[in-house]
């Protein structure tokens, strides 16, 4: 993955993913550069998935206590981070 995308926030990768996937779309890039455009999108979903993976991650932390409330418990550090 490159560095440049792992820095992305999802909102960003998706808005560029879309770009790519309606230039492919289109139909009128060369070969070579739509096999560029299909690796870059290709890229852009790992972004995205890792990002909503790392937000399920956190969601499932949210757990009710005996009081019926709410209370957020300690991740420990995502997978493939760090």
């Amino acid at each position: 993955m490159q560095e440049k995308q792992k820095e992305l926030t999802f909102e960003e990768a998706l808005a560029r993913l879309e770009v790519v996937v309606k230039q492919l779309e289109d139909g009128q890039l060369p070969l070579e550069e739509s096999l560029a455009l299909y690796a870059e999108g290709i890229e852009l979903v790992k972004v995205c998935n890792h990002k909503l993976d790392n937000a399920e991650e956190h969601i499932r932390v949210l757990l009710a206590d005996d009081k019926g409330e709410l209370m957020l418990k300690e991740l420990q550090q995502a997978k493939g981070e760090g």
